[in-house]
């Protein structure tokens, strides 16, 4: 079963003060900000770095808020902030709808094997935008296998991913993550990145079932 993250709140900060632009480094050209909150944090990252290809802005922050957003600071706060930057509101608002669409249609966690209270993040991304290629220092438009699932299902996966297709790790973030998770950056091929994605579901699948076999 598909769970998609919910959009908590968008903003656009027309013209951004001096002392904001300075604190987030901006570009003497970048003069717009959009800001958005969801309910799950990789779903965010994915979105934003979405942005980046479909729109000319570029992620100035991101943060996952600790505990996940069942213990939020608030209604609109979620488990994710991510900010972008443009030269004008118009480019800012053009990134946002990217962040909606991939939002409400294409990125998503999965219930293993039909747990709601038991999720995995085995995303292929095609193409990858700036953000994404930053954090995993591989070129813009290179294929990414973004994973991710709670603490020790996800060293299983990662460590079956690996195995299963020509990828390589890029990032590999330990559990926990702010949110108890864990999971990383694999690049490759497109069909490589999905073969390792589908490789990692597999393996968090069956341990599932079989959680204290060894």
């Amino acid at each position: 079963m598909k769970i998609y993250a919910d959009i908590l709140s968008m903003q656009v900060i027309s013209n951004v003060s001096p002392e904001l632009a300075e604190k987030y480094k901006l570009k003497p050209n970048q003069r717009s900000l959009g800001l958005v909150t969801t309910t799950i944090d990789d779903v965010g990252y994915t979105a934003i770095d979405a942005a980046t290809k479909h729109s000319d802005v570029e992620v100035v922050y991101a943060k996952s808020f600790y505990a996940g957003s069942a213990h939020s600071s608030g209604p609109l706060s979620g488990e994710f902030i991510g900010i972008i930057a443009g030269s004008s509101p118009e480019e800012v608002k053009s990134g946002l709808d990217s962040i909606r669409i991939t939002i409400e249609h294409e990125a998503y966690f999965e219930t293993i094997n039909g747990n709601p209270d038991h999720v995995l993040y085995a995303h292929t991304i095609s193409s990858c935008g700036s953000y994404l290629a930053d954090m995993a220092n591989v070129p813009d438009g290179q294929s990414l296998a973004y994973l991710i699932a709670p603490p020790v299902e996800a060293v299983i996966g990662l460590d079956a991913a690996l195995k299963a297709a020509d990828v390589t790790l890029c990032v590999l973030y330990s559990p926990p993550s702010e949110t108890n998770f864990g999971g990383g950056l694999l690049t490759g091929s497109q069909s490589s990145c999905k073969a390792a994605a589908d490789a990692f579901r597999e393996a968090i699948q069956n341990m599932a079932d079989h959680p204290l076999s060894y």
